[in-house]
């Protein structure tokens, strides 16, 4: 059997940046992921599926320089962001937010960018393995190792340390953290209900109406919990098309199905994420485009043909239990978020973190340190996903349109302006600041620490 000091189950980005740091810090770390085949990827890798766009303030939660990050990977540089409700429509030109990033952000290559971690963590001396999966952990607190992870080709791996990071579905997460239960994992931590779909396609998009330097996201088109298309600028004049959407939606509990663009009154189901996106396309630009012929997918993209599918959890995040040598990161821990759609620097920095602390034996500090860094970003996704969880079409235009007249321009009257905005300005951040009073002091956790049976 061969021993490691820190194993890593997942080898996204969570998964990297935990064997990354783990080596870094001089311990012998393996990385282990099942892989997957992408048209845009000459070997196997993780799923590297997401829109793959980062904000400003995003790359330092990451905690990397940014201008160590290969020219290659960076497609687009953003100036902005506009929304797009059924009547109302609001563009942001800033995040708002402290960041060292010179720009709004920017779009990038996610295959491309998960490769860069991993060849920073193997030049560090990681061990990363592909085609490997990990079917069993067994876990003896005294035992010596620590940690016996079984492999599907029969192999047995020991480690002192175990950072689970397989990601939202959490399919070796929830056997590990079953055990350490008193009632089924399901009973603490939602998997069906509450998770999210995203899909999305690769096409090439007519130079006249591509948008090369902002994101687009149309709210109130279509029915769910943050549902919801965007549309991401890449290299060239492609754009990832996709959208977000809850899984096993029943459409007959639609309320005012009427309201919603983008359902037809034949549908006697949810449309396919395919098909929503067609209907997007011939909404947007159908009147002076063929879509198939003017917007054709981009074959050598994406995970197969030019689109892929991929799972977001928009659970709460969990503590880990630290005591018994394991700390869960990145999506497996909840950190991605169907309201933003991407986790990606949360998953980063969540990863860095445990492998940080395994390679220098301060596990135990990590649902501490975790908090610290990326707390607030996790309580502001929970707190607006909660607001907006009802939210019909009606709602973000309005919302939109608070928010509109919120950045009023200087020259509007002083009266109009405190007319429009005043009450319905005060109502949504009265709401925000209240939801998120709720969850203080770490109540936005769904599963805490002290719950684990060790």
């Amino acid at each position: 059997m061969e021993r490691y000091d820190v194993a890593v189950v997942g080898g996204g980005p969570a998964g990297m940046c935990a064997g990354w740091e783990a080596a870094k810090g001089g311990a012998q770390a393996v990385v282990l992921e099942k892989g997957v085949p992408r048209e845009d990827r000459d070997r196997l890798g993780p799923d590297s599926t997401d829109a793959a766009g980062m904000l400003d303030y995003w790359v330092d939660i990451m905690n990397i320089d940014y201008e160590r990050i290969p020219d290659e990977v960076i497609l687009r540089e953003l100036s902005g962001t506009d929304f797009v409700g059924p009547n109302e429509t609001l563009s942001l030109d800033t995040t708002g937010m402290d960041a060292s990033y010179p720009e709004f952000g920017y779009t990038f290559q996610r295959a491309r960018m998960d490769d860069w971690l991993r060849e920073e963590a193997e030049s560090e001396g990681a061990d990363y393995r592909t085609g490997v999966s990990v079917t069993d952990v067994e876990t003896d607190l005294s035992g010596e190792p620590r940690h016996v992870l079984s492999l599907r080709d029969g192999e047995d791996i020991g480690a002192k340390y175990l950072v689970l990071a397989d990601g939202p579905q959490r399919q070796v997460t929830n056997r590990v953290l079953d055990r350490f239960l008193a009632d089924d994992i399901t009973d603490y931590v939602g998997t069906t209900h509450a998770n999210h779909i995203a899909y999305q396609e690769h096409r090439e998009v007519p130079e006249e109406v591509f948008e090369e330097d902002r994101l687009k996201f149309w709210w109130g088109y279509m029915p769910g919990e943050t549902a919801y298309p965007w549309v991401f600028p890449n290299d060239g004049n492609v754009a990832r098309i996709g959208l977000t959407m809850p899984i096993g939606m029943d459409i007959d509990e639609v309320e005012n199905r009427e309201d919603y663009a983008l359902l037809r009154p034949e549908d006697d189901s949810i449309p396919s994420g395919s098909e929503y996106i067609q209907r997007l396309l011939e909404r947007e630009y159908g009147d002076e485009y063929d879509i198939e012929e003017d917007f054709p997918l981009a074959e050598d993209r994406g995970k197969r043909g030019g689109t892929e599918t991929y799972a977001i959890s928009s659970t709460r995040p969990i503590d880990s239990p630290t005591r018994a040598g394991i700390a869960v990161a990145g999506g497996a821990m909840g950190t991605t978020s169907a309201f933003h759609e991407g986790g990606y620097h949360v998953a980063v920095r969540s990863g860095r973190i445990a492998g940080r602390l395994a390679a220098n034996d301060e596990l135990r500090r990590y649902n501490d340190e975790w908090k610290d860094a990326i707390g607030d970003e996790l309580l502001r996704n929970v707190t607006f996903a909660d607001i907006v969880a009802e939210y019909g079409p009606g709602d973000w235009d309005r919302t939109f349109g608070v928010a509109n007249d919120l950045l009023a321009p200087e020259d509007d009257t002083l009266l109009r302006w405190q007319l429009r905005s005043g009450i319905e300005g005060l109502k949504v951040v009265g709401e925000y600041k209240w939801r998120k009073f709720g969850y203080r002091d770490g109540k936005y956790v769904q599963l805490r620490e002290a719950e684990y049976q060790l």
